[in-house]
């Protein structure tokens, strides 16, 4: 009954339409108040679950990629990326897969993604005759990429999440081939689309063309270099790098590139105060809402339980993306991975699955959740952006939906897809 009062009492409440944050505390606290324990014990869990050292990078990379946003680095990317693939059959859409990727290296994120590179291409793409609906569902089927590439703060809150024990260096070191599988899945999907549609071709510009563009995007696209290489060098931690990010940032958008001026900054500081307070509010609330789940020993309780439906580790690590699939759609992925990490972390290492290749499984389960259906964030910021109904988006979105379940279905059963940059490096 004690687990039925923390998940009914989430469940309506998120129903009802309240945000997630207040949900998990309101949960949190009902079910203290059930069981009898004093509501102190839900302060000292959020407080507690809002002071791991590690989050403190989330915050600066968020800032990183609003400075980068604003700053002028999603035009040169875009730029680069259409001489790269611009010549292709749906040129534009391809250019939009591409720009995600080298984007997603900057910001981290699905939604600043989208964002950056949508809320360019998607206007673009519509202008020079293509749907829509293609327009938007290429944006936000691609940004699924940025979710896994440094510098995710996905990944971060996987590892904090997981007690800390997990390397946030290994993590971003496994997202890497799985990011580039989403972008080539994309990539294809895309271009038998416009094909089968008959979508335009871009010239291509020549090479003196690519070369200039790709000078001009470099200083931005070095960023993942810095912080990926700093990270396994051990010349800085994660926390460190996500500073030294941010530094470099700053210099590279306010000297380099001469575009973030005072009145931009300031926008850049109110969105990654806006974007942060929104995220550690969640994570601290979702703390207390773990918390209480370990005390009802529900990890143990879901351990003997998938034990019981299943033998094997891939049998369990499907039934796992199953229920994170049905959860994402209609919870947004921070609450998700902290509500669902201290569950099925412990079930997956009982199994022998590794946590660096259940980390990636986990994101890119989550993240498919983001395009799915009724409660899909970057599903509704792409049909917002592209001017467009959900509805109107979803009659073109399967095909790469289901490009994006055949990439998560080859990462489940080929771990060496994400263990094995990991283990190189080392």
């Amino acid at each position: 009954m004690d687990v039925v009062v923390l998940f009914g009492v989430f469940a309506v409440l998120l129903l009802l339409g309240v945000p997630v944050g207040f949900s998990l505390a309101s949960a949190a606290l009902a079910t203290l108040a059930w069981i009898g324990l004093p509501p102190i014990v839900f302060v000292q869990q959020t407080a507690s679950g809002a002071a791991t050292i590690s989050l403190i990078a989330i915050p600066l990379f968020i800032f990183t990629g609003e400075i980068m946003l604003r700053g002028g680095i999603s035009d040169r990317i875009i730029a680069l990326a259409s001489s790269l693939v611009g010549h292709l059959r749906g040129g534009l859409g391809q250019v939009n897969v591409v720009a995600s990727l080298l984007f997603g290296g900057v910001s981290g994120s699905a939604i600043a993604d989208v964002s950056a590179i949508g809320g360019t291409m998607i206007p673009q793409m519509t202008k020079r005759g293509f749907a829509p609906d293609y327009a938007v569902n290429v944006s936000i089927s691609a940004a699924l990429a940025a979710l896994l590439v440094p510098p995710s703060h996905n990944l971060i809150l996987y590892s904090a999440a997981a007690g800390g024990g997990i390397s946030i260096a290994s993590l971003f070191t496994a997202g890497i081939i799985p990011a580039l599988m989403v972008t080539l899945a994309m990539g294809i999907t895309g271009w038998v689309i416009a094909r089968r549609r008959g979508f335009a071709v871009e010239a291509f510009p020549g090479l003196h063309a690519v070369l200039r563009r790709l000078v001009a995007a470099l200083p931005g696209l070095l960023l993942v270099a810095l912080i990926l290489g700093g990270i396994r060098a051990g010349i800085f931690t994660a926390v460190e790098s996500a500073a030294v990010a941010v530094v470099y940032a700053l210099l590279v958008t306010a000297l380099a590139y001469r575009q973030l001026q005072l009145r931009a900054f300031l926008a850049t500081c109110a969105g990654a105060v806006r974007s942060t307070g929104a995220i550690l509010f969640v994570i601290a609330a979702a703390a207390s809402f773990g918390w209480l789940m370990a005390y009802l020993q529900l990890p143990a309780a879901a351990v003997e339980a998938l034990q019981s439906v299943a033998d094997s580790r891939i049998a369990i690590l499907l039934l796992i993306v199953l229920v994170l699939l049905v959860l994402g759609t209609f919870m947004d992925m921070a609450p998700l991975i902290i509500i669902t990490t201290p569950i099925f972390l412990p079930v997956a290492k009982a199994f022998g699955i590794d946590p660096i290749h259940f980390g990636i499984v986990l994101i890119l389960t989550a993240g498919i959740g983001l395009i799915t259906p009724p409660v899909g964030s970057v599903l509704f910021v792409g049909a917002a952006i592209g001017r467009i109904s959900v509805t109107q988006a979803l009659r073109g979105i399967w095909p790469f939906y289901l490009a994006a379940i055949a990439v998560l279905a080859l990462v489940i059963f080929v771990p060496g897809l994400s263990l094995w940059l990991p283990a190189l490096f080392k």
